[in-house]
């Protein structure tokens, strides 16, 4: 099964390769990782998507909650978040198809970034279902070159993340 793990850290240098490698000691695998800035410069935020049972993923939390440069960690249900990637597109598009390839690409809201006289480069935000979907209906034209984000994700409403910062009730535990 898939979650959705926001972590909250201080924005440091060396702090992701912390975080990252207590995944990999652990041998918990990552299936997408993206990392910015908040609205706090002093702080950036994690989001870490990952596959496992219930009870891997309450490792990985407090595991991660121990940590000194962690100051909250927020489980976020892909039903009551929003979550978002990023995806360039390079498809294949002569005059023939064009046209077509445009039309689709409107369908699901994706932007032209670049034109050539032999490909186009679109630009799509969504989930990966849509993202998916989409490379499905390209994937005849021919797909030269696909890259995508890490998922990005808020929970909706008014809550926020610093709701978490208070806690921590791993923090500094030795839990092997």
């Amino acid at each position: 099964m898939k979650h959705v793990l926001s972590v909250f850290v201080e924005n440091q240098t060396g702090v992701l390769v912390r975080v990252v490698s207590m995944f990999s000691r652990r041998e918990f695998n990552i299936d997408s990782l993206s990392v910015g800035v908040t609205e706090r410069p002093e702080f950036s935020r994690i989001t870490v998507v990952v596959q496992g049972d219930e009870n891997l993923v309450e490792q990985m939390i407090k595991q991660l909650e121990k940590m000194p440069v962690v100051q909250a960690v927020q489980r976020l249900d892909e039903k009551t978040a929003v979550c978002r990637g990023m995806t360039l597109i390079k498809v294949k598009a002569d005059d023939t198809s064009r046209l077509d390839v445009l039309k689709m690409a409107e369908l699901f809201r994706a932007h032209v970034v670049d034109v050539d006289s032999s490909t186009l480069v679109f630009e799509i935000t969504g989930s990966d279902d849509k993202v998916s979907a989409f490379l499905k209906l390209v994937e005849p034209y021919g797909i030269a070159e696909v890259i995508r984000t890490g998922l990005i994700a808020l929970e909706r409403g008014e809550h926020t993340i610093y709701e978490h910062c208070e806690e921590r009730e791993y923090y500094g535990k030795n839990l092997l």
